[in-house]
C-alpha cells in the first residue's frame, strides 16, 4: 500500500470544543463577552471542527456572543435542552432561543438514563423520547446540524441498557448528525467505556457517535481514547481540561496523542495540521494567560516540565540520544527541551513565531541568537509572550533594529483622590497627565478615567499629534493583572487586550513591581503595535 493510499484509508475524527459552554462551569471562571471572542480565535487557530459557544437565552453574555461572534472554519454550535414536557417545541423558550441563535448547529442535551427521567424529570420514559424526537426534528427543519448529548448515558446503560439504546436510536432516527455518549459524573472506567461503546456501535454507525468525558477519576482522556478505539468518531473536550468539578477531557492532551501516537495516528486523521500542532503549547499558555492563571508546569506535552530533565544519568543519556526520555520530539507540539541550554529548540520556536508575523530569518542569523537570549532574559523576569503576541512582535523588531520611533513618553503622572463632591456624595476621582514627544514637538494631555489605568490610557491617546487619526479606532478591551511573587514588593504582570475598527484583537504585556508602570508599558506597546499595523496597511 502506498503512503497516499494509506492516508486515504484513514478515518476522520472530529474535534468538538465545549470550553465556552461546559468549560464555563468551572469554579472561579467567568467568561466575559470579550473573553469568549478571544477564546474562539484561539480555537480557530488550533483547528477544531466544532465550537460550542454557549447557551442562548440562559444569560445576557451568551445572547450577545451569538449576536457578535462568528467562526471562520469551525461549525458554530449553540447549546440547549430538549423541550420540556407539556409544551410544544414552538412554545418552549429555551428550544426556540437555541434554534433562533445565529449558529450552524444546535446541540441539545437530554436524559438517556431511565432512572434520571423518572426521578429528575418526573415524566414517563415514552414522553422523554417524544420530547427528544420533536426537538431534533425541529432542529433539522430549521436547517441546522443536530447534535444530541446523551446525559448520564453510561450509568443509564449499566442500569437499563434497553432504554439508553432507545434514546440513541430515537435521536438518530429523528435526524441527529451526532449522538454523543456522556459520562456525566466522570465515574466510568476505560474498560467499561470500551465495552459499552462497542455494544452501541452494533446498532449505531460509529461515524454518528461522539464521546463526552468528565475527569472525576482522572481518566477523561483515557476514557475518550478508549471510546475512539471502540468506535466513536467525534471527541468532545475543553482547552486545558477545564470544566465543572474535576474538569473535562483535555483537548490539549488528546490532540497530540491522536496525531502522533501509534494506534491512533496510523488509523485516524484530525483537522489539525502539523503547523497547528506546533502551535499547541503557545495556544495552551495563551489560554491560561487569558484566564489569568499560571500554566501547570507538568501538563502533558505543553508544560514547561514536560520535556525537562535534571542533570545526572538522564541528562547524560539525553546528550547521546534525546529520544531516550522523550516520547515525542518537543518541537512537534511547540514545546522545548529543558536540559542545560536548549538553544536549538528555542530557535525553532522563535523562527515559527517570527514567520507568523511575516519576519523571515535564517537559522544561522546572529540576530536570532540575540533575540532568543533577550526573550529568555525577559521571561525570567516575568514576561510571557505566548499570550502577548503583539508585544513579541515589538520586541522582535526592537532586537532586529527595525522598530520605528513614533513617539516617546517623557513623563506621566496618575493620581487618585477620594473626596466628597458638592452634593456631599463620596466620589473617587482619577486623573492622568502625560507628556509625549514627537520629533521636536512636546504634547501634554490630561484625562480623567475609571481608575488610573483607564485615565492613563485615555491621556496617552488623547493627543498623539500627527498620529492621532491613525489610532482613532483603537480601543482598550480588557485588562488583567497577575501577581507573580508574593509580598509587598511583588512583581506584577499586566495583560492588555486591544482592538480596532478592522476587528483585529491583540495582546500586549507589561511587567514591573509597580502595577501602574506595568500597565503603562502594555498600553505603550499597544499603541505602537497599532501604529505599525496602520503603517503597513
Amino acid at each position: 500500500m502506498t503512503a497516499q493510499t494509506a492516508a486515504q484509508a484513514k478515518e476522520r475524527l472530529y474535534l468538538f470544543d465545549t470550553t465556552l459552554r461546559d468549560g464555563a462551569q468551572t469554579a472561579g471562571i467567568e467568561f466575559s463577552l470579550e473573553d469568549k471572542i478571544s477564546v474562539t480565535a484561539l480555537l480557530e487557530r488550533l483547528g477544531v471542527d466544532y465550537v460550542e459557544g454557549g447557551y442562548p437565552g440562559a444569560n445576557v453574555i451568551d445572547d450577545q456572543f451569538f449576536t457578535e461572534c462568528r467562526t471562520r472554519d469551525a461549525v458554530f454550535t449553540a447549546f440547549g435542552m430538549t423541550k420540556r414536557a407539556g409544551r410544544s417545541v414552538g412554545n418552549d423558550p429555551g428550544v426556540q432561543a437555541t434554534l433562533n441563535a445565529v449558529s450552524d448547529a444546535a446541540c441539545f442535551v437530554g436524559k438517556s438514563s431511565s432512572h434520571q427521567v423518572k426521578v429528575a424529570l418526573g415524566i414517563s420514559l415514552e414522553e422523554n423520547l417524544e420530547n427528544l424526537r420533536e426537538t431534533v426534528e425541529a432542529t433539522v427543519a430549521a436547517g441546522k446540524e443536530a447534535l444530541v448529548d446523551c446525559e448520564h448515558f453510561f450509568d443509564g446503560y449499566k442500569s437499563d441498557p434497553d432504554y439508553a439504546l432507545s434514546f440513541v436510536r430515537t435521536a438518530l432516527d429523528a435526524g441527529a448528525r451526532w449522538v454523543v455518549l456522556c459520562d456525566t459524573n466522570g465515574g466510568t472506567m476505560p474498560s467499561e467505556v470500551a465495552a459499552i461503546v462497542g455494544e452501541v456501535s452494533k446498532v449505531v454507525p460509529g461515524d454518528h457517535l461522539g464521546i463526552h468525558a468528565h475527569d472525576d477519576t482522572g481518566q477523561a482522556v483515557a476514557n475518550t481514547l478508549a471510546a475512539v478505539a471502540a468506535g466513536v468518531r467525534q471527541i468532545q473536550g475543553t482547552l486545558n481540561g477545564i470544566g465543572e468539578r474535576c474538569g473535562n477531557a483535555n483537548l490539549i492532551t488528546l490532540i497530540p496523542t491522536l496525531a502522533l501516537k501509534p494506534g491512533f495516528a496510523d488509523r485516524f486523521e484530525i483537522g489539525v495540521s502539523s503547523e497547528q500542532l506546533a502551535d499547541l503549547t503557545s495556544i495552551s499558555r495563551a489560554f491560561d494567560d487569558l484566564l489569568n492563571r499560571a500554566p501547570a508546569r507538568q501538563s502533558p506535552y505543553v508544560g514547561t516540565s514536560a520535556f525537562a530533565t535534571k542533570a545526572g544519568i538522564h541528562a547524560s543519556a539525553l546528550a547521546k540520544d534525546f529520544s531516550t526520555y522523550e516520547h515525542v520530539p518537543p518541537e512537534l507540539v511547540g514545546n522545548e527541551r529543558n536540559i542545560m541550554v536548549s538553544q536549538q529548540a528555542g530557535k525553532s520556536n522563535l523562527l515559527a513565531a517570527l514567520k507568523r508575523h511575516g519576519i523571515e530569518l535564517g537559522k544561522d542569523d546572529p540576530r536570532l541568537e540575540r533575540l532568543l537570549r533577550t526573550v529568555k532574559e525577559r521571561e525570567a523576569r516575568g514576561y510571557s509572550y505566548d499570550g502577548a503576541d503583539a508585544s513579541f512582535f515589538i520586541l522582535a523588531h526592537g532586537v532586529l533594529g527595525t522598530l520605528p520611533e513614533f513617539f516617546d513618553v517623557e513623563s506621566y503622572r496618575t493620581s487618585v483622590e477620594r473626596r466628597h463632591n458638592a452634593r456631599g456624595e463620596q466620589v473617587v476621582v482619577t486623573e492622568a497627565v502625560v507628556k509625549i514627544r514627537i520629533g521636536d514637538q512636546l504634547l501634554m494631555s490630561v484625562a480623567e478615567g475609571n481608575g488610573p489605568v483607564n485615565a492613563l490610557d485615555l491621556a496617552m491617546r488623547k493627543d498623539l499629534g500627527v498620529f492621532s487619526t491613525r489610532i482613532a479606532d483603537l480601543e482598550l478591551v480588557d485588562f488583567k493583572v497577575r501577581i507573580l511573587d508574593g509580598g509587598t514588593g511583588a512583581v506584577t504582570r499586566v495583560l492588555v487586550e486591544s482592538r480596532d475598527g478592522t476587528g483585529e484583537r491583540w495582546y500586549t504585556i507589561g511587567v514591573n513591581t509597580n502595577i501602574i508602570d506595568a500597565s503603562f508599558e502594555a498600553l505603550y506597546e499597544s499603541i505602537t503595535y497599532k501604529l505599525m499595523k496602520s503603517e503597513a496597511a
